[in-house]
């Protein structure tokens, strides 16, 4: 199964990186520690995940280029509609480590669930092409995926954001995003709710409970995904998930988010889940929050 990155950071990597952060000034050193930082954050695996067995009938693949990308750059994504016609859809934001093919085993319950998916792999993992990704190219894929999105199901009431992991604070700057923009034209709401499983407050926090350090962290990693500052202004009703044996992401980050959402909101916590098993090991309490939203 699929794990959060900081599984394979040692404590010494993140205190030579923070050292080295807080003596070095230089701008072409401060290029190399990002890449680096990067490289660690997004830690990609090549090729597909081991339990991988082809696509289900029914997936579609899509190839998404935008205006904005050069000719070495495009995003490869899954669409996979529900049986009913009317059905409501789910963007799927994932995590770190594995592309979509190490998903398909999440994405195959939300839809033996009713709902369409549409997942997308960031630039850089999977068939997406483009260089190492970074915090501002995540959330122009995210985007980029949700125009694509809103094409496919229309009715914004029918719409749910889903992000697991490090997708959940791609997820979280998205719905701020489209909330902000939503504001600015005087329109509805773009999307019925917003799905947050294993996830966390800020990159730098998590990064500093793995690694049990207590260098300033947050401040120092120049890529944040900062949801604690930005979850208050989702704008859409939030379903908190995280499983109570989470090893990689304790559970008190969600809770932490949970405490700075507004209303409404819903905290499911799921005994003995760890990063990666909330969906099946809740089974129709996770269904049934799910439809809450809608």
């Amino acid at each position: 199964m699929p794990t959060f990155f900081l599984t394979h950071l040692r404590r010494r990597w993140l205190t030579w990186l923070c050292a080295t952060l807080l003596v070095i000034g230089l701008p072409t050193g401060c290029v190399v520690l990002q890449h680096k930082e990067r490289e660690l954050v997004f830690r990609i695996e090549p090729g597909q995940a081991s339990w991988f067995r082809g696509l289900p009938s029914g997936v579609q693949e899509l190839d998404l280029r935008p205006h904005s990308f050069t000719d070495n750059q495009s995003l490869h994504a899954w669409w996979w509609p529900a049986k009913r016609a009317d059905a409501p859809a789910i963007l799927y934001l994932h995590g770190v480590r594995w592309n979509l093919t190490g998903q398909l085993f999440r994405i195959e319950q939300l839809h033996a669930m009713g709902y369409s998916v549409l997942a997308v792999d960031y630039r850089g993992f999977g068939q997406s092409r483009g260089g190492l990704p970074s915090e501002a190219t995540v959330y122009e894929d995210a985007q980029i995926a949700w125009a694509r999105f809103a094409q496919l199901q229309p009715d914004a009431n029918k719409r749910l954001i889903f992000g697991h992991s490090l997708g959940g604070a791609v997820a979280v700057e998205l719905a701020t995003a489209l909330a902000r923009q939503a504001h600015k034209d005087g329109s509805p709401p773009p999307a019925r709710g917003l799905i947050l499983e294993s996830t966390f407050t800020s990159l730098g926090d998590v990064a500093a409970a793995v690694a049990d350090t207590t260098l300033p962290v947050r401040w120092l990693m120049s890529q944040k995904f900062d949801s604690l500052d930005k979850i208050k202004d989702v704008g859409l009703p939030l379903l908190l998930v995280h499983g109570l044996d989470d090893r990689f992401v304790p559970s008190r980050f969600s809770r932490q988010l949970f405490d700075a959402a507004q209303e409404p909101k819903t905290l499911l916590l799921v005994p003995g889940a760890t990063h990666n098993n909330s969906m099946s090991l809740a089974g129709q309490r996770y269904r049934r929050a799910i439809q809450a939203l809608l």
